[in-house]
């Protein structure tokens, strides 16, 4: 026949001052967690209708002096009021790169390529596809970070796509000597097709003219099951120095009066239609809304599910 244990109070006293030393012990023999930086997932996708919409980070880095290159026409203490009540650093400003594959169930379509290839590819991959499924590659207008992935040491990343671009940037870059285009864009001239306001790249997918930012600068409104989202590329580079005020000049934009005219007419037709966009350089993930904010302001929504059910 067994006996139970007994325990005095004694006992458990002198087990829990035990305790604390044990924790110690085992904390001093094991490593703490190394620190692994921020990070995020560098693809998300969302749903049109039935398309399938993938946002892909080919890049993010921080900027200094973002007046620089925001509010060009406004002073230092508007930029800096401004920037406080938004609570953003007039240090430095957080740049992302973000292309976007729109798979439509026949076609893979990719909107702008990165910096870089590499960097692309890598980003497609996570996403579950591979360079050689894309389609199309549609170039909305021919800045470095938007063309850039279109080839790597004169190969083409994407070998068995299609180019597409619009006629009028195309033909304003042409000629110009500029090394981007030159070396990025003009191999592949005799594969690209040219589109106009109106034209469609894909089914369920057309080209509308944004002129300002560059001579030819396109976005493209995605469409299916009533569903809209407008692949905006850069025609607000930031979702407050610039999409919330539509009027402050932008360093990269080429004709300044002519992009203050197409961001109030794009934001005006989203914020109306509650229409969602990816902005190119938005915050991550990219996918955003507008909403009115005040008499001829905007705000900047970022999605959270809407595009998911």
């Amino acid at each position: 026949m067994s006996t139970s244990p007994k325990f005095s109070r004694r006992t458990a006293l002198m087990g829990a001052a035990a305790l604390p030393l044990a924790a110690a012990t085992a904390t001093a023999t094991r490593a703490a967690a190394p620190m692994l930086g921020v990070a995020q997932e560098n693809f998300r996708r969302v749903k049109v209708g039935s398309f399938e919409v993938t946002t892909l980070l080919a890049g993010t880095r921080p900027v200094e002096n973002p007046h620089q290159i925001f509010g060009l026409n406004v002073d230092e203490e508007t930029f800096n009021s401004v920037s406080a009540a938004e609570g953003l650093s007039t240090d430095a400003a957080q740049f992302f790169f973000t292309p976007t594959l729109v798979n439509n169930g026949s076609e893979l379509v990719l909107f702008d390529t990165g910096l870089q290839g590499a960097a692309t590819v890598q980003a497609i991959e996570s996403a579950g596809y591979t360079a050689d499924q894309v389609d199309k590659v549609v170039i909305t207008h021919m800045h470095g970070d938007h063309i850039g992935g279109l080839s790597t040491d004169g190969t083409p990343t994407f070998a068995n796509a299609a180019y597409l671009t619009g006629a009028v940037e195309f033909d304003a870059w042409s000629g110009t000597g500029n090394e981007n285009f030159d070396g990025k864009v003009a191999p592949l001239a005799e594969q690209m097709t040219m589109l106009d306001d109106g034209g469609s790249p894909a089914s369920g997918i057309t080209a509308m003219a944004a002129f300002g930012h560059t001579p030819g600068h396109m976005v493209y409104m995605i469409e299916d099951g009533g569903t809209q989202l407008v692949i905006g590329a850069d025609f607000a580079n930031h979702y407050v120095w610039s999409l919330a005020h539509p009027d402050w000049e932008v360093r990269f934009d080429m004709d300044k009066p002519a992009a203050a005219a197409t961001r109030k007419r794009l934001l005006d037709m989203m914020a109306t239609d509650r229409t969602a966009f990816i902005g190119y350089h938005m915050p991550w993930p990219g996918i955003g809304y507008v909403e009115r904010n005040g008499e001829g302001g905007y705000r900047y929504a970022a999605h959270s599910y809407q595009l998911m059910l």
